[in-house]
This record gives structure tokens, C-alpha cells and sequence, in this order.
């Protein structure tokens, strides 16, 4: 029987696992500049708390989550996104208790939706997201945003737009889920069933379908801006001027939708334009979430936070014709020629590394000829060479593989000329 990857993950070789270390250090010292913490949580959660704070009406929730039952007949899910794990681990930890507020928090892990693969688009797939929870303050929900935007930059991305939009508070989202059922009500059986299921419990989801998406209805629904109230309006009119005042370009679109039940206030996406990245566009989405940690039994701590997929990033990056620094390739390579020499090599080749020089050997008995070909293949600055009569002699030849030029060097000084070749 032969196994191949499951159907919607992959496997990411050696080739490109250099990317995505790359990509993660950038991510690693972005947040260090704005003192976002890394959090782990674990990989699956009871179900309940993504069905109380995802949304029950949901795509996420109704189609695309892998639950299972567990041996003490629980229901657990793995996670499928990372912001419900973030707020019950703050919320558990009473970190609404530590001095310093906002808790400002940042994760990097693999997420599981069941749905149809993608350009970039898997059921297992990896999020870097940022959590900003304590504060109420329109300001660090710009901070929030330059973050992201900040990310893309150092990943060498210039083609990006920020579209942003207001799903206003509370009082905003009653006043307008009535306008929308009262416009949807009366047509609504020419809708999909799961536009049917949310008429009366959430609405604002029909406008996220994207089975009805040409109905004529979609189009003349009421807009959420009509109904922002003056506090929301003027939370929003802060985060634009904020974003203003820091020289980031937005895009103010009134039909912007966040998928997730638990957004309030601010939403924001941040799209690639690259030509030939794709049909679908969006890097990266996030917004506001005042509220949540009261939905799982904490105290009032509003949030803010985004989620971007790793796997997008690197596309946006190859359409932008953003290439990564080429390996370096190896220090040195040890080539040794009968046993005698491969102990001295492997001893050698312990003390290289322990300098902190890149360095590897032959394990398959080759002989010198195919040792050599392994050397130019690993990109190899320097070649040491033991044989019989260097281990006799105590010494070593030093090759310099960039002019071919050579030199009996004593074993007490190789490393330190070694040093001086690799500089």
C-alpha cells in the first residue's frame, strides 16, 4: 500500500523550510520591537469554546472544524483559529490581573479547517496572529494594524492595500440585524439554506455568502454604516486618524465582513495586488472583540487582534518576485581517507562545530573523488583533507575552494586558520 500526504495539508522539504524560518524570524523581531510576548496553547480545545465564541452560525463552526470525541467521551476540536485559545488562556491565567495592561501577545502555530484546498489555502495550515487584550483605546488598534503592515514590509512587500471598516458596538449591530431581516425576510427563500438558518440569529452573515453573492438583495442591504451610532462613529474617526497620523494608506469599505462572530468596532483586512497572486486576495484580517472574554466567563477586557497565513505570505512574496537570500552552503567539508583519518576527522569535525563553524563529512564510504563532488555540491568555502600521512604527520591540508589553492596546516592551529578562512 503506498501513503501519501492527506488531502488538503503538505509536506514542507528542506528546500523550503529555510523560507519559513526566514519568514519567522522576521515575524520574532517585529514583535520584539512592539513587545508582543509569544503564547503556545494547545492544539485542540474543548468544542464548546469555539461554537460560544467563533459563532454556532458560521462556516467555521457548521462545516469546517475537525472535532472528535475523546476517550472520557468529551468533545474536543482542533483549534481553527487562534484568538478563542488566546482569550481562555488569559482569561484562565487571570492575566487581567497583571500590572501592565494591555497583555499584548503574539502565537505562530499549525490551524485545522475542513475545507477546499487552495492556492495557499489548506486544512492544515500555519497563522501568525497578535492579541492585544486590556485596553479600549482606538490607538492600539492602530498599533495593531502597523504591526502587520510592519511584517509585510520586512518581508519586502510593497504591493498591499489596508481596506478598514466600523461593525460599530452592541446598540449598532441590534439596530442594524433588524434593518437586515426586515429587507431579507420577505425574499428569503430564494436563498441558500444556510442564509435561511441565519436570517434571525445573525443576519450580517448573509452578506458574507458566497453562494448568493449576485442576488440583487445583497447589493441594496442596508449598510452598518447607517446605524454607527455617534460613539462608534467617533472610536472609528480616532482609529482612522491614528492610522493618518502614522502614514498608513487605507481603504474605508462599509461592505467589509469579518467571518468570525465575536468582531465589533474596528475590522480590517490587508490584501495583496500583486498581479498573478490570485483570485483571492486577502493576506491577513483582524479586528476588535470588546466582549469576548465575558462570553467564556471572564471579566470585561476588550481586545484587539489579527491572524495572517504564513503560506499566503510566501505566495504574496513570490508574485512580488521577493527571493530569499541563497544558503550560504557549508564552512568546511572533511574529507577523510582510511579509518585512522575518519576517527581524527570525526573528532575534528566535533571541535568545528562547537566553534560555531558550519561543517559536515561523508558517511557512505566514498572515495576522495566522490568526497570532493559532495564538498562542491554543499557549497563547501573550505575542504580539509586527512589521510594516512597527514595522520602520521599531525597536520592537515587546507583547501581554499574558491581558488584551489592548498596548505599543510598543523592539526593545534587548523581551527583557528580555519576561522581566519571563514572570515
Amino acid at each position: 500500500m503506498k501513503f501519501k500526504v492527506p488531502r488538503g495539508t503538505q509536506d514542507i522539504l528542506p528546500s523550503e523550510t529555510s523560507k519559513w524560518q526566514k519568514v519567522e524570524r522576521i515575524i520574532q523581531e517585529v514583535c520584539d520591537v512592539y513587545r508582543y510576548k509569544e503564547i503556545r496553547t494547545p492544539m485542540f480545545e474543548q468544542t464548546e469554546l469555539f461554537q460560544r465564541t467563533v459563532g454556532d452560525t458560521t462556516d467555521i463552526v457548521q462545516k469546517e472544524m475537525y472535532t472528535f470525541t475523546d476517550k472520557g467521551n468529551r468533545s474536543m476540536t482542533l483549534r481553527p483559529e487562534g484568538t478563542a485559545a488566546v482569550v481562555r488562556s488569559f482569561v484562565e491565567h487571570k492575566m487581567f490581573g497583571y500590572p501592565e495592561q494591555p497583555i499584548k501577545l503574539f502565537y505562530i502555530g499549525p490551524m485545522f479547517r475542513y475545507e477546499r484546498q487552495q492556492a495557499g489555502r489548506y486544512r492544515q495550515f500555519v497563522q501568525f496572529g497578535v492579541e492585544a487584550i486590556g485596553s479600549n483605546d482606538p490607538a492600539i488598534d492602530a498599533e495593531v494594524i502597523a504591526l502587520a503592515m510592519d511584517v509585510y514590509r520586512r518581508a519586502g512587500l510593497k504591493q498591499l492595500k489596508l481596506v478598514i471598516n466600523s461593525l460599530g458596538d452592541t446598540e449598532c449591530r441590534n439596530a442594524h440585524k433588524e434593518a437586515l431581516i426586515a429587507h431579507f425576510n420577505p425574499q428569503i427563500d430564494e436563498f441558500c439554506s444556510d442564509c435561511k438558518a441565519r436570517l434571525e440569529k445573525n443576519p450580517l452573515r448573509i452578506l458574507d455568502c458566497k453562494v448568493d453573492s449576485e442576488h440583487p438583495l445583497i447589493a441594496s442591504a442596508p449598510s452598518l454604516a447607517d446605524y454607527l451610532n455617534e460613539a462608534s462613529t467617533a472610536y472609528f474617526k480616532a482609529v482612522t486618524s491614528y492610522l493618518d497620523d502614522a502614514g498608513i494608506a487605507y481603504e474605508v469599505d462599509a461592505n467589509l465582513v469579518r467571518g468570525l462572530d465575536y468582531y465589533n468596532h474596528t475590522a480590517f483586512e490587508i490584501m495583496s495586488t500583486a498581479d498573478g497572486f490570485g483570485a483571492i486576495t486577502t493576506l491577513c484580517g483582524g479586528g476588535r472583540y470588546n466582549g469576548l472574554a465575558e462570553e467564556i466567563g471572564g471579566p470585561s477586557a476588550p481586545g484587539i487582534g489579527f491572524a495572517m497565513s504564513i503560506e499566503r505570505l510566501l505566495l504574496a512574496m513570490e508574485a512580488e518576485g521577493k527571493a530569499f537570500e541563497e544558503d550560504p552552503g557549508l564552512d568546511v567539508y572533511v574529507v577523510t581517507l582510511g579509518e585512522d583519518a575518519k576517527r581524527v576527522g570525526v573528532k575534528l569535525l566535533g571541535d568545528l562545530r562547537t566553534a560555531g563553524i558550519r561543517a559536515d563529512m561523508d558517511y557512505t564510504d566514498r572515495k576522495m573523488k566522490g568526497q570532493m563532488k559532495s564538498a562542491d555540491r554543499l557549497q563547501a568555502r573550505t575542504v580539509v583533507v586527512l589521510g594516512e600521512d597527514e595522520v602520521a604527520e599531525n597536520v592537515a591540508m587546507l583547501r581554499n575552494m574558491s581558488d584551489r589553492s592548498q596548505e599543510k596546516v598543523p592539526m593545534a592551529d587548523l581551527i583557528e586558520r580555519i576561522q581566519e578562512q571563514v572570515k
